[in-house]
């Protein structure tokens, strides 16, 4: 007679999993290190009322993520200059680096952080560092290195387009093809989308709408409405006069052109990943690379 197979998964003294990414159930006399689980959402209230909802579409997270691109365009309506941010944002950084340090040092410290923002996190920055370190430093940078129009369209590009392939990869990366692991088409389209959305908005409509301010800092925009497809280095090579219109749009046709590229930039800067780092960190960082970059040689 043939033994029947025993189906029972092994769960090495731990509970067995219930789907989710923390147990319902605890094994009696086994004291759980929350502070280790793999999710924070045990400690969480909302994540465990809500738990399949809010932790697989990261609600909390994402609301926070898209309203900084709308804080940003407040501030920038308001005649505020990336150089008088930047120190509010250094500022903030140091607390928050230096409290998540803190807290992979001492357990007590750790459960009461992950208690108190553990709606704002990924399971991985339970024992990671947290994404907002990441954020802040990004923003930082792009808005400290770049002229202001590439470092304020680095901040909306990480704001939204980061938050739509996140989105729209989950809901329908499964019916795509997958372009590298954890990247789908359906995410890096999405991001495309948002991003010519992003900039056609921000310089078709927002900048002239709002116009410049007198403390506008010299070079402030890279993008004027004109775009010299032919670099003047390569006019200069076949002989042509570099002032010459050959080459140039304006206008609508310019404006359609760098929403274009701006799409292509965040798509390609959130699918890309450089050395494992967080990309609150690469996307803003290499979306200014590439638009200064294009901007430097078309502009």
């Amino acid at each position: 007679m043939p033994v029947k197979e025993d189906l029972t998964p092994r769960t090495n003294g731990h509970a067995a999993s219930n789907g989710f990414l923390s147990p319902l159930t605890i094994p009696d006399g086994i004291i759980p290190d929350i502070s280790r689980s793999p999710s924070p959402m045990g400690l969480i209230p909302l994540h465990t009322r809500y738990r399949n909802f809010i932790h697989r579409h990261e609600i909390p997270r994402k609301l926070l993520h898209v309203s900084i691109g709308f804080l940003t365009l407040h501030l920038y309506s308001r005649g505020i200059q990336p150089l008088q941010i930047t120190p509010w944002l250094f500022t903030a950084l140091v607390p928050i680096a230096t409290t998540d340090i803190i807290r992979h040092r001492s357990e007590t410290v750790n459960k009461l952080y992950i208690r108190c923002v553990g709606a704002l996190m990924r399971e991985t920055e339970v024992s990671g560092y947290n994404g907002v370190i990441w954020y802040l430093l990004g923003a930082y940078t792009v808005l400290r290195f770049f002229p202001k129009d590439v470092g304020v369209m680095g901040v909306l590009l990480l704001s939204w387009c980061d938050t739509a392939a996140s989105t729209f990869g989950r809901l329908y990366g499964r019916y795509t093809f997958s372009l590298r692991k954890g990247k789908s088409f359906a995410g890096t389209l999405s991001a495309w989308l948002v991003g010519v959305c992003t900039a056609a908005a921000f310089w078709g409509y927002f900048v002239p709408h709002i116009g410049s301010f007198p403390n506008d800092p010299e070079g402030s925009f890279m993008f004027t409405g004109r775009l010299n497809l032919i670099p003047a280095c390569v006019k200069n090579l076949i002989g042509w006069p570099a002032d010459s219109s050959t080459g140039v749009v304006t206008g609508p046709l310019a404006l359609g052109v760098m929403s274009v590229v701006s799409g292509v930039v965040a798509a390609g800067s959130e699918f890309l990943d450089l050395f494992g780092w967080d990309d609150n960190l690469t996307i803003p960082v290499l979306s200014g690379i590439g638009l200064w970059g294009f901007l430097k040689v078309f502009g």
